[in-house]
């Protein structure tokens, strides 16, 4: 007799997710999340996998924690409905992708470090000639 394990909601692992975004965006440690909501870094680790389900209480403070209204864990979320009523087709997911990883959140430091306009247009510009030439 196989014994199947209950799989995550999907809802809970993309809040995880989110929550898993911000916390590396504002450079957060999981052990410094969790000391400022009181929860051990391991439980940090359970909500970012959609493991355990985030209780409303609970994400009101994480989202004071990481700076960012409660709705911001609910963007583009599977299922949600854009402006226009339309299901999301998981149109940023890419870019949710691309930020959890070290190469992403690196490259979004840096670039929003960048105050002249003229230069992050510069700097766009060279990463599509690049990628262009990836291409041909």
């Amino acid at each position: 007799m196989t014994v199947n394990k209950k799989q995550p909601n999907p809802i809970d692992v993309y809040v995880g997710s989110r929550v898993r975004l911000r916390r590396n965006m504002l450079g957060l440690s999981q052990e410094k999340l969790g000391d400022s909501l009181g929860i051990t870094f391991q439980q940090v680790q359970k909500y970012e996998k959609g493991i355990n389900r985030v209780g409303a209480s609970r994400l009101q403070n994480i989202a004071a924690v990481l700076k960012v209204p409660v709705s911001y864990f609910f963007e583009d979320a599977p299922g949600s409905k854009s402006a226009s009523g339309m299901a999301e087709g998981g149109s940023s997911s890419y870019v949710v992708d691309f930020l959890s990883t070290s190469e992403g959140l690196r490259l979004n430091r840096a670039f929003v470090k960048i105050s002249d306009p003229k230069v992050r247009l510069r700097v766009i510009e060279l990463i599509k000639a690049l990628g262009d030439r990836d291409d041909g």
